[in-house]
């Protein structure tokens, strides 16, 4: 039997039968003695609704409080959580609610709501664990109705929604189709193609002279990267007109560089075909020369059929923070360690220490350890400071390393969670209907009009895997297409 001391103080709001009352309960096979004045610290739990009407309702009254009731040991029987509830008992002892390592906060939030217990109570610790779990639900939520929203056929919609969805997944979806893959597959080879050819055209030997004697790109090259232009260009419009929200996707940072990779090649051909005199302009030449260097912003488009890239910009933005204290760090350096330098080397006849900004350029290449040789000290206290300036760079640099990999590898980890766990609970999802509806079936029961198929809408959203995620709302908000129909065997 399991106890906590009781106190020797009863709180306001009980009465004196309750303050006078105990009761034995039975949480999961183990026993608890509870006390009235205890339970009415907080009336508005079940406990102390239990307590209060222990002495005075019938025995149908009792077991509508809990599982089962025997009046011979006057126990009150609970199938619950004996781990969990000892958790909540701290609440009418100490005030807070702490959760046990190893309890799934999720599940101890249910056990909450059957004992009556706001979340408030919980401890701040405990609450940062919560928002965290509930924070990953939420994404695999936003991944199974994805997931959902790609399996579901809505009768609903017009024929022209159907192609914009069937094209939106063509374009967007690799997993969706095996068009779709091949797609994907002919765009990240168009990727590399034109990135390939941007580095190539930049030989010598491969070039050849235009009418004015400057060295061009091979015609042979520019018939390739105008190739590569079409295809972005063509991916780039099926994409804008199949986006639902074509607004936002002209704003989305990845379609900005969609956008970058494939706009200078048009610019340039307009500038060309303008005409020689106004190419002769030497604002214009700098100009396409600049656009024909934005063509590097292609190589930004393989974040899109990379997961890992796209992994390592999470990890930088989650990383913010320890990207500002080496930015901070190194600056003091720089600027303390230039400042030295400037005032060590002042002495010395060939100087190269000109200026304090110009040793800056010193400071950097020797606090990353680069060491071009270009600026060198060369008396005896600038090069101690050289020294220095060195290792307080390789310490300042290994700081923030360790966290920033360290977040790295939580946000690749928790990317392939959220997959796996995503994929596994339409899993459970598809057997629970699947069991529903044999069970139905055994029960005399006939289903509505519809598609048999284990995916039917209406299955799907009336079933519950074990690990059932409550953020995704109400089931028959899942799916649109049919109405639910859940069968319930007594």
């Amino acid at each position: 039997m399991w106890e906590f001391p009781r106190t020797r103080y009863a709180d306001s709001n009980g009465s004196e039968a309750s303050e006078e009352t105990e009761i034995s309960v039975n949480i999961g096979g183990v026993k608890h003695i509870l006390y009235g004045d205890v339970l009415n610290r907080y009336p508005e739990t079940r406990l102390a609704e239990l307590v209060n009407r222990a002495t005075d309702s019938t025995h149908e009254d009792l077991c509508a409080l809990c599982d089962d009731y025997d009046d011979l040991k006057r126990e009150f029987y609970f199938d619950r959580d004996p781990e969990a509830f000892k958790c909540i008992l701290e609440l009418y002892y100490y005030g807070e609610i702490h959760m046990k390592r190893g309890i799934c906060p999720m599940r101890f939030m249910k056990e909450m709501d059957y004992w009556g217990v706001d979340a408030e109570y919980l401890d701040e610790c405990c609450i940062s664990s919560l928002n965290e779990v509930q924070t990953e639900l939420a994404e695999i939520a936003e991944k199974v109705k994805t997931i959902l929203d790609d399996l579901e056929d809505d009768v609903r919609v017009t024929r022209g929604q159907k192609c914009q969805a069937f094209l939106w997944k063509l374009m967007e979806k690799p997993e969706s189709s095996l068009a779709s893959r091949v797609i994907a597959v002919v765009s990240f080879a168009f990727i590399l193609l034109s990135s390939v050819v941007m580095c190539v055209g930049t030989i010598p030997e491969l070039q050849v002279q235009d009418a004015q004697g400057n060295l061009v790109e091979h015609p042979a090259l520019e018939s390739i990267e105008t190739a590569c232009i079409i295809w972005f260009t063509l991916e780039y419009i099926l994409r804008f007109l199949s986006s639902s929200n074509q607004l936002r996707f002209v704003f989305s940072f990845m379609n900005i560089i969609d956008f970058l990779a494939i706009m200078p090649f048009y610019v340039v051909l307009i500038l060309t075909h303008l005409g020689t005199a106004i190419m002769e302009l030497a604002n214009v030449q700098q100009a396409v020369q600049a656009l024909r260097i934005m063509r590097i912003a292609r190589i930004f488009k393989l974040a899109r059929h990379s997961a890992g890239l796209q992994t390592l910009t999470f990890a930088l933005k989650s990383s913010l923070k320890e990207l500002g204290l080496l930015l901070m760090y190194m600056s003091v350096g720089i600027f303390l360690f230039s400042a030295l330098g400037y005032t060590l080397e002042q002495s010395h006849p060939e100087t190269m220490f000109t200026s304090i900004p110009q040793s800056f350029w010193w400071a950097v290449i020797t606090m990353t350890t680069v060491g071009y040789g270009d600026i060198y000290p060369k008396t005896t206290l600038g090069r101690c400071n050289a020294a220095v300036s060195f290792l307080c760079g390789v310490i300042a640099i290994a700081l923030p390393i360790h966290p920033i990999i360290n977040n790295f590898v939580i946000v690749y980890s928790k990317q392939r969670v959220l997959e796996t766990a995503a994929k596994h609970e339409i899993e459970l999802m598809a057997l629970r209907a699947k069991e529903e509806a044999q069970g139905c079936m055994e029960a005399g029961r006939t289903a509505s009009a519809g598609s048999s198929s284990v995916w039917d809408s209406a299955a799907v959203s009336a079933s519950q895997s074990d690990t059932y995620i409550p953020l995704l709302g109400d089931p028959t908000n899942v799916s649109k297409s049919q109405p639910a129909h859940k069968c319930q065997n007594n």
